[in-house]
């Protein structure tokens, strides 16, 4: 008898170390999708999204681009935003800043890293993937996949009938105008991206929960960030190109540009690319996107992504879309298609992603900034998050300043 409760002890033991083995990853991606945005740092986790989520692949180029080194850039002591000045260095390390890179001409005049970065590091990308999925857009149209962005989306993706996207023009979309209703608020744990964050930890369909939207206002009105439009043009491409985004993306965008490194796209439990944020790359393979930007889409005297479409990603058109005090928009930066436009003369413009992520693209300095952070401000105000954004383009200003 007590050898029977013995064995019986000794299987329910074994059982439960396999079945935690086997829910380990489940576990471990609940715990991190959980912290997010509740104050707990999050330096650890973003350069290993890779490990702890389903993902797909996009290779190393077989030939890479890699920058000439020509390191000559010492960064300002200090800067100034609103006002008020900032130290540099305790700024970069106010926002659990891991890697900043810096090109000119194509060439690197700074790179450092810091905390668990490295130049060979992946790193979550939050929505600067958001810029990557527009160029990819940009090449599909230009091939004819999508005949044009003034097409309801509807045309292409049956699935989003009877939604907030039914009927509304790509272009809308592109420019974060589709009318949805929708709740960006990452410190509100009942807002809709919250809500959408959510399908990583517990399973879901990114798509499922796109469709289900509904309308709040006349598309094209008015610009709300929504990181569902993202997710409904990465729908877009697929159902388009007949492949997935990440297929498409590779053969198009993303090995034309000379990746040194292989990046990870994150997927929900359908197999679907978290499109709005989910890119996993390194500093150098983002500044990739930037320099292409930067040269209108052309690199080596290849056009990659057509030169039209990148005037058009970095030029706001309408009145909703305009820097500044915009009572028709959320944000007092300007929008293009999934790139934003600050204020200045300069012709600026940037991929930014939530805890401090950016592509920054100065062309009159014929400048790329990479900047890759885990700045856990964006845990608990939504005011002070989006300050921490414009004060890094001060930073990133006083840099060019100091640019020979």
């Amino acid at each position: 008898m007590k050898k029977n409760i013995i064995r019986g002890l000794t299987l329910i033991i074994i059982i439960g170390l396999i079945v935690g083995v086997m829910l380990k990853p489940n576990i471990d991606r609940f715990l991190m999708v959980s912290s997010l945005f509740t104050g707990a740092e999050q330096y650890d986790n973003f350069p290993r999204s890779a490990e702890l989520f389903p993902h797909s692949t996009m290779p190393a180029a077989a030939n890479p681009q890699k920058f000439p080194q020509a390191a000559r850039l010492q960064l300002p002591p200090s800067f100034s935003h609103q006002g008020q000045t900032y130290e540099t260095q305790a700024f970069l390390e106010t926002t659990d800043t891991a890697a900043l890179l810096v090109l000119k001409n194509g060439e690197i005049i700074y790179e450092n890293y810091w905390l668990t970065g490295g130049p060979n590091v992946n790193w979550l990308s939050m929505s600067v993937a958001k810029s990557f999925v527009s160029a990819t857009l940009g090449i599909a149209v230009d091939e004819g996949f999508v005949k044009s962005i003034e097409q309801p989306i509807t045309d292409y993706v049956p699935s989003l009938a009877g939604s907030a996207y039914d009927g509304v023009r790509i272009k809308d979309i592109l420019q974060m105008s589709s009318g949805a209703r929708w709740n960006e608020d990452y410190s509100d744990p009942d807002s809709d991206v919250m809500r959408f964050a959510e399908i990583f930890a517990l399973g879901g369909s990114l798509n499922e929960f796109t469709a289900t939207l509904q309308r709040q206002r006349p598309p094209g009105t008015f610009n709300q960030y929504n990181s569902a439009d993202t997710q409904a043009l990465a729908m877009l491409i697929s159902q388009a190109t007949g492949r997935s985004l990440t297929d498409y993306m590779t053969e198009k965008l993303w090995l034309p540009m000379g990746p040194e490194n292989d990046a990870y796209w994150m997927l929900d439990a359908e197999g679907v690319e978290m499109a709005f944020g989910g890119l996993n790359a390194t500093a150098r393979d983002y500044a990739k996107l930037g320099e292409l930007f930067r040269l209108k889409g052309r690199r080596d005297g290849r056009q990659i992504v057509p030169e039209a479409w990148v005037h058009a990603s970095i030029t706001p058109d309408a009145p909703h879309l305009m820097a500044g005090n915009n009572p028709n928009s959320d944000y007092p930066m300007g929008y293009g298609l999934q790139w934003w436009v600050p204020e200045g003369t300069e012709g600026e413009f940037s991929a930014i992603g939530v805890y401090n992520q950016f592509i920054f693209v100065n062309p009159t300095r014929d400048t790329v900034i990479v900047k890759l952070s885990a700045n856990n401000a964006y845990a608990t105000d939504e005011e002070i998050a989006g300050d921490s954004e414009l004060a890094t383009f001060s930073l990133f200003r006083a840099m060019n300043k100091t640019i020979q």
